[in-house]
């Protein structure tokens, strides 16, 4: 149902009955732009921390608009064995409902409004139907303004919209004015001497409408109402009519009641938000983190300096939520799925082992057709998106016993991918943690090294070439991370740099540090230029030349990722970034517990030879219960339904891979435990 600012007041109604009735929800936006300052290799450094990513986003991202919201509500019906889907497309544009209201200032970008028009996106219908919208902090001072613009005009102060006795004297009237006051007051009493009831005044000015206000306030005591009406076209007229006492007072009751209206109206697209916050629903996205920055910064309040300020305020709205890239590219789909883009996954995941889900249109909603893929519109991507996760979530199903062909969005098995949202392009730390703490992976074989503007990736391979391969991250024009093959090389390459006059070497730790030091002096740490990199923290010397090679002049095109022809020799690389992980110990097979409808609790044996390995413990908003410590432990209270138990087969430790310990297993703390998913997302893919 594509809804826009004139069918919204009727369809509202039938927007929250889908979310209330549905089982999940899956959303998804388009927005007038991605990044206002660096490019997209550099708002996403593959080296980032959580903290450094949100805080990019939230600089150089908020400023776009998101224009187009999709929704899409499932419910699943037992009877059909099929899920009934109500699609909806919003288009989204704040137009200020008044003049006190907020006129927002958005920016664009030329490539992102480039590939929308070439998707067929109308973007007409945004600007000229887009529905309304007010973040919390502006409703509420919109109603303040109101009722103190009530409680003046009450107390004969300003403008009142009707004509009451005064005791003030004649307005001051300009004298370049003083005709055009003259004619109204000789058209108003020819109104009160004839039999018309209404006069519309011409439209003019606002300073001239004030004089008209205050004239005919003092001049006529008594049987006038006086409003300014605004047309179509944003003219604004004052109209003049003829009343008694009564019929004054119900026009004031209406006017009141018109202005809550239309204040209601401006609210506008955040009741749908509301509403889907109030229903505490799982709501599906794919990449999702972005979604979800731009949607409570739009439509609930401006989003918080610190990344765990953003957590908390994100539970608040969305209680649970989940990334279907995230679940793409993870055990035990990371496998079967070679491409996670929506559109790839929405084809892969309808082909053997996967079963596509079988849907229904509700009547009434428009029904999409998957062959003729009309992607980016929202409602449609918010579709996919939901069929994908039932897909994936279905074929969990197949891992129990007995096998289950249909995964509901509220089962246990589902629950380890609850609440952690992608992060794209980071090597080692694949999601945020909204409900805990994030993954703080090792980064002992990593490098920062600041150079000359001049430098290019292969003179960095050139310069790590005794070292095997290498990957490389650029920060700026003089700084980049350079990831070794190896740990115990770090100290080699730091000894090596010791004498090296146009470059420097620090490990990531004393990165770490000193970027600290700087923060607590007050200064940052980072800043962007003009031209749409980060300001340099490096002063290049005179010298100009590399302590063990030349380089040539003139900035040269770079590259994020390794080159193939430019490669050194050595040790394969270890590209997946999970080296620096620690394994969980174990031996043999670890049962934890699932939700089994039948009322039978059996133990079942993992068909996969991969293992779901353990991330950090964080607290379910689902209330999911705790696995248990020890094998075959009966002891866990998982609420009333009874229990199967499944138990997953670890991974052998990967062979070949360095720098790869041991991780102490820590110790239960004492007091009450937070409770954990089934089987968390695990640290190593």
């Amino acid at each position: 149902m594509e809804v826009t600012r004139q069918n919204f007041k009727d369809s509202l109604k039938t927007v929250c009955s889908a979310i209330e009735e549905a089982d999940f929800l899956a959303i998804d936006g388009e927005f007038s732009g991605i990044s206002d300052g660096p490019n997209v290799s550099a708002l996403t450094n593959g080296l980032d921390t959580p903290e450094e990513r949100y805080a990019k986003l939230k600089k150089h991202s908020m400023d776009f608009l998101l224009f187009q919201f999709g929704l899409c509500t499932f419910k699943y019906d037992q009877e059909k064995s099929k899920y009934i889907i109500k699609p909806f497309n919003f288009y989204v544009f704040p137009k200020p409902f008044n003049r006190t209201s907020p006129d927002l200032k958005f920016i664009c970008q030329s490539s992102s409004i480039d590939f929308l028009a070439s998707q067929g996106f109308d973007f007409n219908k945004v600007f000229c139907n887009g529905i309304p919208y007010l973040n919390q902090e502006e409703e509420v001072q919109l109603r303040e303004q109101s009722e103190e613009r009530r409680n003046q005009q009450a107390n004969g102060v300003g403008a009142a919209s009707f004509n009451s006795p005064s005791s003030k004297g004649p307005a001051h009237v300009p004298e370049e004015h003083k005709d055009f006051i003259n004619r109204v007051i000789g058209k108003v009493e020819a109104l009160l001497t004839n039999s018309e009831k209404t006069l519309d005044l011409e439209p003019c000015t606002g300073f001239q409408r004030k004089l008209i206000y205050q004239t005919l306030n003092w001049k006529f005591s008594k049987g006038l109402h006086v409003e300014t009406v605004e047309t179509e076209k944003k003219e604004r007229y004052i109209q003049v009519i003829k009343v008694d006492d009564e019929e004054r007072k119900r026009r004031e009751q209406q006017k009141r009641e018109r202005e809550q209206e239309e204040l209601n109206d401006a609210v506008g697209f955040s009741r749908v938000i509301h509403a889907i916050s109030k229903s505490g629903k799982l709501v599906v996205g794919h990449n999702m983190l972005l979604d979800v920055m731009h949607t409570i910064h739009q439509f609930y309040c401006p989003l918080p300096e610190d990344l765990q300020d953003f957590k908390e305020v994100t539970m608040c709205v969305f209680p649970r939520l989940l990334d279907t890239k995230l679940m793409a590219s993870t055990q035990p789909f990371k496998e079967l799925i070679t491409n996670t883009s929506l559109a790839e996954l929405e084809k892969q995941v309808k082909e053997s082992p996967f079963k596509a889900p079988l849907v229904e249109t509700a009547e009434g909603f428009h029904s999409y057709d998957t062959a003729q893929e009309q992607l980016h519109e929202a409602g449609y991507d918010a579709y996919i998106t939901g069929l994908c996760f039932i897909s994936m979530a279905n074929y969990l199903g197949s891992f129990l016993t007995p096998p289950k062909a249909y995964i509901s969005a509220h089962s246990k098995v589902v629950e380890p991918f609850f609440n952690k949202l992608f992060l794209m392009r980071i090597i080692d730390i694949p999601y945020l943690n909204i409900t805990g703490p994030d993954l703080q992976p090792k980064r002992d074989h990593v490098l920062f090294v600041t150079f000359p503007k001049e430098w290019k990736t292969s003179d960095l391979y050139q310069l790590f070439s005794a070292f095997g391969n290498i990957q490389v991250s650029w920060l700026d024009d003089t700084s980049a991370f350079v990831s070794l093959s190896q740990t115990d090389q770090v100290q080699i390459a730091m000894n090596t740099s010791r004498y090296a006059e146009s470059y420097r070497i620090q490990t990531y730790a004393e990165y770490i540090k000193g970027k600290q030091q700087k923060e607590k002096l007050g200064q940052t740490p980072k800043s962007w230029g003009e031209d749409g990199w980060m300001k340099p923290h490096y002063s290049t010397t005179s010298a100009g030349t590399a302590a063990t090679f030349a380089y040539h002049k003139g900035l040269r095109k770079r590259s994020i990722s390794p080159v193939e022809g430019e490669r050194g020799t050595g040790d394969s690389p270890i590209t997946d970034g999970w080296s620096q992980y620690s394994f969980p110990d174990a031996t043999g097979s670890k049962k934890m517990k699932i939700d089994d409808q039948s009322g039978h609790a059996e133990a079942i044996e993992s068909k996969t030879s991969e293992g779901w390995l353990k991330t950090a413990d964080a607290p379910d908003s689902a209330g999911s219960s705790t696995p248990p410590e020890d094998e075959g432990s009966p002891d866990d209270d998982c609420g009333d339904d009874a229990e199967g138990t499944v138990t997953w087969q670890r991974a052998p430790a990967a062979q070949g891979r360095k720098g790869q310990k041991k991780k102490k297993k820590p110790q239960k703390p004492k007091g009450p435990q937070p409770t954990t998913s089934l089987f968390e997302v695990p640290e190593v893919w």
